[in-house]
């Protein structure tokens, strides 16, 4: 068993002054900013003469009508989405007492290094994507009868032969994404300030809710949730810091929202209301 080197905290005010800075530049790059807009977005939606239940969100979208070159902005939307996540890892490695492998052991980001458990972490990955999906389709369609909720359109990729590859790739990244900044990053860091297990765990899952707004208030309450339980988990005994299964458990739910409404045929999702 690797025993790891403590990170020491900051303690003076001016560590204290750049962590809290360091937070805000990496959530200004990342899923703060998706959150503003989100929040601009509802307000948009909220101030419209159409019925916020009338209006539509589309996840995925082609970015273009020749078929390679949409190719390539997906690959690169996917690919620059990732780089906050790898910034994130870099800070966190940055202090003299941490390396790269640590912080990726601190996080339970170690696949691939001695020690690592991939099998338990998929094992509780599909337990929490199951204990989250049903729940979730539950709010989705409770905020739809409430008219809180926008239509949400899944996928609406052109169909080729990259199209299901894509969904997957661009599934993986929101895992990646929203769960290394919004958890692991945002644990490491808090707990750097001197928060509580609580304060954490209820910023994170504000902070998950607030740039799912552009989808509605319902949307914006399921993620809320969704956020208690992989921050709880994470903090948790049995998640034991380890933010794989929470990258596991978010792309299923993703692979399954897209690729699933992507092959779902048409009359299927005017039947469902999709």
């Amino acid at each position: 068993m690797t025993v790891l080197a403590p990170v020491a905290p900051a303690t003076t005010p001016a560590e204290r002054r750049r962590t809290t800075a360091e937070v805000w530049i990496v959530l200004g790059l990342s899923l703060g900013q998706s959150g503003v807009y989100a929040l601009v977005n509802i307000i948009a939606r909220l101030s419209a003469p159409t019925p916020l239940a009338e209006q539509t969100a589309t996840l995925n979208a082609s970015q273009s009508d020749r078929s390679l070159l949409d190719l390539v902005y997906q690959l690169l939307g996917i690919f620059f989405a990732v780089v906050p996540v790898v910034l994130a890892l870099y800070l966190l490695s940055g202090r003299a007492s941490a390396t790269w492998a640590g912080t990726r052991r601190r996080i339970g980001l170690d696949w691939g290094l001695d020690g690592a458990r991939p099998g338990r972490d998929v094992a509780w990955g599909f337990g929490l994507a199951a204990a989250i999906g049903i729940p979730g389709l539950a709010f989705y369609a409770l905020g739809r009868l409430l008219g809180i909720t926008v239509e949400v359109q899944a996928s609406a990729l052109n169909s080729a032969w990259w199209t299901v590859p894509v969904l997957i790739l661009a599934a993986l990244q929101n895992g990646l994404l929203e769960e290394i900044v919004a958890v692991a990053y945002m644990h490491e860091r808090t707990r750097d300030l001197g928060w509580s297990r609580l304060w954490f765990v209820v910023w994170s899952s504000l902070l998950r809710g607030s740039y799912h707004l552009y989808q509605g208030i319902g949307p914006f309450f399921g993620n809320v949730v969704m956020g208690l339980v992989f921050s709880w988990f994470y903090t948790s005994r049995w998640g034991r810091h380890r933010v794989l299964p929470l990258v596991v458990a978010h792309t299923l739910l993703d692979v399954v929202a897209f690729v699933g409404y992507a092959l779902l045929p048409q009359e299927w999702k005017d039947a469902l209301g999709l």
